[in-house]
C-alpha cells in the first residue's frame, strides 16, 4: 500500500507513554467482569456504551500530544485516517471526522476504561477511535493475520466505519432494534457494514488527496487474509471451543471476506446496507 508522502491532518492525539488513567466510579468486580466480557466475547463498544458508563465510569486521563505523531507508525495512522476523512467528505453530507487517540496499555474513554487487550475501537459517546498500535503485532503473529500495511489500514477504516455509523444514524436505529433474540444480529450487521465501509473507502483511496494514498497489487489479499483471522467462528475456533453462530458479535470469516471485498468491488456505499437485509 503506498502512503507515505500522504497528507497529514494534524489531529491525533498522541498518549502513548502516559501510562493506564485511572478509573473512576468505583467499577470494583463488576466493572471488570464488563472488560473481560468485551474481550472474550468481542462486544462492540456501539452495542454496550450504556453498561459500560454505568459499571466501569468514565477513566481520568491525562491529555496527549496533539498533532501528527513523529514515529511512522503514528504518521501512518495519521495519514490513513486523514484519507478515510477526506473519502467520507466528498461522500457523504456534513460529514465530520472523529477524534483519535494513540494510547498504550489503557486509557479513560467516554465509554468507561479503555486497555490495549480490548483492541481498536470506536466510543460512540466521545466520537472517538482509541488505538493501540500493539495490536499489529497481535494481528500477525497471535491471529495469523497480515502484517502488510493495509491489513492495518482496513482495521483503521473498520473504526471509522463505526464512526460513520454513528453519523449517519446506523447504529442508534441497530440498538433501538435489537431485541433478546435478534441483538446479536444486529451486532453482527453493524460490523460487517463497516467492513465494507473500508471496502469503499480502499476503493477510492487514491480519489482523494492527489492520490498519494493508494492500494498496490496484493493488498486487498492481506485484506481478506485478515479479515478471514478476526472472523467470530475462527476465533472461537482458535480459543479451543466449538463454533457456536448465535455467540457470534463480528460475523463469520466468509461473512467479513464478503463484505470487506463488496465495498471494495462496488466502491459504493450503498451496497453496504446489505448485511441489514432481512432485519428490518
Amino acid at each position: 500500500m503506498r502512503w507515505k508522502g500522504g497528507r497529514s491532518g494534524g489531529g491525533i492525539e498522541d498518549r502513548r507513554g502516559l501510562g493506564p488513567g485511572a478509573v473512576a466510579g468505583g467499577g470494583g468486580i463488576v466493572g471488570i467482569i464488563a472488560i473481560l466480557a468485551y474481550v472474550f466475547l468481542g462486544v462492540d463498544p456501539n452495542t454496550t456504551q450504556s453498561v459500560a458508563g454505568v459499571f466501569i465510569g468514565q477513566g481520568a486521563q491525562e491529555r496527549g500530544t496533539m498533532g501528527t505523531p513523529e514515529d511512522d507508525a503514528g504518521k501512518f495512522v495519521d495519514v490513513v485516517g486523514t484519507n478515510v476523512n477526506d473519502v467520507w467528505a466528498q461522500a457523504v453530507n456534513g460529514y465530520k471526522p472523529p477524534n483519535v487517540v494513540l494510547y498504550d496499555t489503557g486509557t479513560g474513554t467516554g465509554c468507561g476504561y479503555g486497555q490495549a487487550a480490548m483492541g481498536p475501537f470506536y466510543c460512540p459517546t466521545d466520537q472517538t477511535v482509541y488505538l493501540d498500535l500493539s495490536f499489529w503485532e497481535t494481528m500477525s503473529t497471535q491471529l495469523g493475520a497480515s502484517d502488510g500495511d493495509f491489513a492495518k489500514a482496513y482495521v483503521i477504516a473498520h473504526e471509522f466505519g463505526h464512526h460513520l455509523q454513528t453519523l449517519t444514524g446506523a447504529s442508534q436505529k441497530a440498538q433501538q432494534s435489537m431485541g433478546e433474540q435478534a441483538g446479536n444480529r444486529y451486532s453482527v450487521a453493524l460490523e460487517l457494514q463497516a467492513d465494507c465501509y473500508a471496502g469503499v473507502w480502499a476503493a477510492n483511496a487514491s480519489k482523494v488527496s492527489g492520490g498519494q494514498v493508494a492500494m498496490e497489487p496484493g493488498d486487498l489479499e492481506a485484506g481478506l487474509k485478515t479479515a478471514n483471522a478476526i472472523g467470530d467462528d475462527t476465533l472461537q475456533k482458535r480459543q479451543g471451543g466449538r463454533v457456536t453462530p448465535e455467540n457470534f458479535t463480528h460475523g463469520s470469516s466468509a461473512e467479513r471476506m464478503q463484505w470487506l471485498k463488496a465495498g471494495y468491488s462496488s466502491g459504493d456505499l450503498r451496497v453496504c446496507d446489505g448485511p441489514f437485509d432481512g432485519l428490518r
